[in-house]
C-alpha cells in the first residue's frame, strides 16, 4: 500500500550531504523511530520528508505523489508536523492554539465551520486537554504543553503525524505519558506516527519499526527484536552494551558499558516494588 517514502534522497548542508540516496517506505498504521547518533541526518531526514527541507535530489512521495508537486495546504490535510522545541506567542490559549490545526481546511469561501469545532473539541479530549482549553500555553507544565501542540497536529485531522524529538527536555514521567499518547492514537485510531527519538530503550519499546541511520544512509530497518544487537549498537552509536530483555515488555534492552558504581548482589536481576 503506498504511503510515505523516499526515493534515492539525498539532502545537503552546501556541498557536503548529509543524507545520501536513501530509501525508506514507511510502514502504514504503525509506529515508526528514527535512531542514531547526533548528527546523523535523522532530523534532517524527517524534516525533510515534511517538507520544511529541500532535498539536494531524489523526492518524497506521499500516497504516491511528489510532495514538490503538492501545494503547502495539501501537504497539511494529509501529515501533520511538530518540530523540535516549539514556541507560541505568549498570552495564546491551548484552544487558540489548537485551532491553528484547521489552518489547511481554511479558505475565502469556507470559513470556521462546525465541523473544525468539532475536530478541535475531538483533538483536545484525545489529549486530555479540555479542562486547560482557557490556559495560556506558557502557563503549562512541560509534559502539557506538548500535548496541546500533538492537539493541534491532531486537529489538522491527518492520518500522518512527524514528530521531532517530541520528548526532549520533558522528565522521565512527563516523557512516557506522551509516548503513551502517541501509543494510543495509533492503537485506537490507527494513525500512522514517524517519530525521532534519542532513548534507544523507549524507541524499543513503543516502535512497531525502528530506523538505524549512520554514515549518511539506513544502517538498519525493521522490528526492534529483530535490528537491536549489540553489533548494531556499536555500529550505529559507537557504544558498547548488553542486550537484554525487558521485563515488563519483552522488548529488547540496552545497557552501556562504561564507568559506574556497582552493587554487589546475589540475584542477577531485582524488581523492586
Amino acid at each position: 500500500m503506498k504511503h510515505l517514502e523516499a526515493k534515492e534522497l539525498t539532502i545537503s548542508y552546501g556541498s557536503e550531504p548529509i543524507i545520501d540516496h536513501l530509501n525508506l517506505k514507511i510502514p502504514k498504521g504503525k509506529i515508526t523511530v528514527l535512531i542514531g547518533s547526533n548528527g546523523c541526518g535523522k532530523s534532517t531526514l524527517l524534516r525533510t520528508m515534511a517538507r520544511l527541507l529541500r532535498a539536494t535530489s531524489g523526492a518524497v512521495l506521499i500516497d504516491g505523489e511528489e510532495i514538490t508537486k503538492l501545494s503547502t495546504k495539501e501537504i497539511s490535510k494529509r501529515m501533520s508536523i511538530l518540530p523540535q522545541g516549539p514556541s507560541a506567542p505568549e498570552g495564546l490559549t491551548v484552544h487558540q492554539l489548537v485551532r491553528q490545526g484547521r489552518y489547511p481546511h481554511q479558505s475565502w469561501f469556507k470559513q470556521w465551520s462546525k465541523e473544525d469545532e468539532r475536530m478541535v473539541n475531538l483533538a483536545l479530549k484525545s489529549t486530555h486537554m479540555l479542562q486547560f482549553a482557557d490556559t495560556p500555553v506558557d502557563a503549562l507544565s512541560g509534559g502539557q504543553r506538548q500535548r496541546a501542540w500533538i492537539a493541534m497536529t491532531l486537529a489538522q485531522g491527518t492520518q500522518t503525524l512527524l514528530l521531532d524529538e517530541p520528548t526532549t527536555y520533558l522528565d522521565m514521567s512527563h516523557q512516557i505519558e506522551i509516548l503513551d499518547l502517541l501509543f494510543d492514537l495509533n492503537e485506537k485510531e490507527n494513525r500512522t506516527i514517524v517519530m525521532v527519538l534519542h532513548d534507544l530503550n523507549l524507541a524499543c519499546r513503543y516502535a512497531h519499526h525502528i530506523v538505524a541511520v549512520h554514515k549518511k544512509n539506513i544502517y538498519a530497518e525493521g522490528k526492534p527484536e529483530d535490528i537491536v544487537t549489540s553489533k548494531m549498537v556499536q555500529s550505529v552509536f559507537g557504544m558498547k552494551c548488553e542486550i537484554t530483555i525487558d521485563p515488563l515488555f519483552g522488548t529488547p534492552l540496552c545497557i552501556p558499558h562504561g564507568r559506574g558504581r556497582k552493587v554487589k548482589n546475589d540475584q542477577q536481576y531485582v524488581v523492586f516494588a
